[in-house]
Parts: C-alpha cells; structure tokens; sequence
C-alpha cells in the first residue's frame, strides 16, 4: 500500500511563490510517475504537473508553464512542486497522486494513490 501526505500550502500574496512537498511511503517505488493535480469547490479536479519518478521527464498544464516546476528526491521518495508569481487563480486544494503508468499522463483516472490535498490560497 502507498500513502501520500502533502505539506507546504498556505495563504501568500499574489505574486508570492510557495513550495509544496508530497512525501510517499508504504512501498519503494521502481517505475510510475507522480503527480500534482488542483481541484476548486464546484470544479473538477485539473492536472498541474507531472514527473517521471526514473526517468525524471516533467510535464504541465499550460497555465502553469513557466512558473511552476516539479521535482523529485527519490532518496527521501518526496516530490516539491515550487510555485512562484503565484496568481488568485491557482487558489485551490493541491493534491499529490502516483500512477504505475509508465507512460506520462494527465488524466486523474490513470492515478491510483492520492494524497489529502493541501490548501494554497493565493489573495489579490
């Protein structure tokens, strides 16, 4: 069994950059891809970023090109998500998902473990 726990959200004001952290535990993991997708009340839930967790290749959302980068530390099995110029829009609840997919994927049915979500709120 894989457990996800997020870490680093909060409030910050536009413009502000934060760091989100997803420590993954229960099993090593040998193939797959994490990923980070954000969902707001009443909205379903949007890919933001996505990286390869062995071959390290990275993919994102148009929106968050150029300002967000996603990241592994395969040693502490923790993937960051840095998001700088932080706009209101990315205001959301940020969740963490690992897929054993071995090819890289945007769609939230292809990911099997998902973390609790942490809030980013992100004022005008």
């Amino acid at each position: 069994q894989v457990q996800l726990e997020e870490s680093g959200g909060g409030l910050v004001q536009a413009g502000g950059s934060l760091r989100l952290a997803c420590a993954a535990s229960g099993r090593t993991f040998t193939r797959g891809s994490m990923a980070w997708f954000r969902q707001v009340p009443g909205k379903e839930r949007e890919f933001v970023a996505t990286i390869g967790w062995i071959s390290g290749a990275t993919g994102y959302a148009d929106s968050v090109k150029g300002r967000f980068a996603i990241y592994e530390e395969n040693a502490k099995n923790t993937v960051y998500l840095q998001m700088n110029s932080l706009k209101p829009e990315d205001t959301a609840v940020y969740y963490c998902a690992r897929t054993e997919s071995l090819r890289i994927t945007v769609n939230s049915d292809d990911y099997a473990y998902w973390g609790r979500g942490t809030q980013v709120t992100v004022s005008s």
